[in-house]
């Protein structure tokens, strides 16, 4: 007989994503998989330049709302999960529905490669400027709703006001 999922546990941390010590990390990437900006930038960096930049280009590319893995070379995580997230539009080009994909198919890529703990970036709250009290609800909302193997998910807020917004949403759930 085979145990139903359970809930992860979700927690709302401070810090930086590139020093979480769990199985995959998730990157804010763009579609190209090329090193931009950003929390992008900084994995980059973090992990090797050189042989996260060699990973990347052998996926060949990563659509909107979907995610790929490499390995996460000199990061304390084992892997990277590279996700794209949209564009902030107005809301009007499925942006909501986009951004929730991206968190479902983090978690069907930590599962394929068997991540038991994750831990999340505001995604695309940065460069792509989707609101980032709509982005926490739809993270939290999402990662609630998507049944996952993953036991432990961390959702890094770099800053403080990041922070607020998911323990808010965690909170109210």
């Amino acid at each position: 007989m085979t145990d139903a999922p359970r809930e992860p546990v979700i927690l709302a941390v401070k810090g930086d994503v590139t020093l979480e010590a769990v199985d995959a990390i998730v990157n804010a990437a763009n579609t190209y998989l090329v090193m931009g900006g950003g929390v992008d930038r900084a994995i980059h960096r973090a992990a090797g330049e050189s042989e996260l930049s060699t990973a990347c280009a052998e996926l060949g590319g990563c659509e909107v709302g979907d995610a790929k893995a490499t390995p996460g070379f000199a990061l304390p995580s084992k892997f990277i999960i590279h996700t794209v997230g949209p564009i902030w539009s107005g809301g009007d080009r499925r942006e909501k529905e986009l951004l929730a994909s991206c968190y479902r198919r983090c978690l069907e890529v930590a599962d394929k490669i068997g991540a038991a703990s994750m831990a999340f970036p505001a995604i695309s709250t940065g460069a792509f400027r989707f609101p980032p009290d709509l982005a926490a609800g739809i993270a939290v909302d999402t990662l609630l709703a998507t049944p996952t193997p993953v036991r432990v998910i961390h959702l890094v807020g770099f800053d403080t006001t990041t922070l607020k917004l998911y323990q808010r949403y965690l909170e109210a759930r």
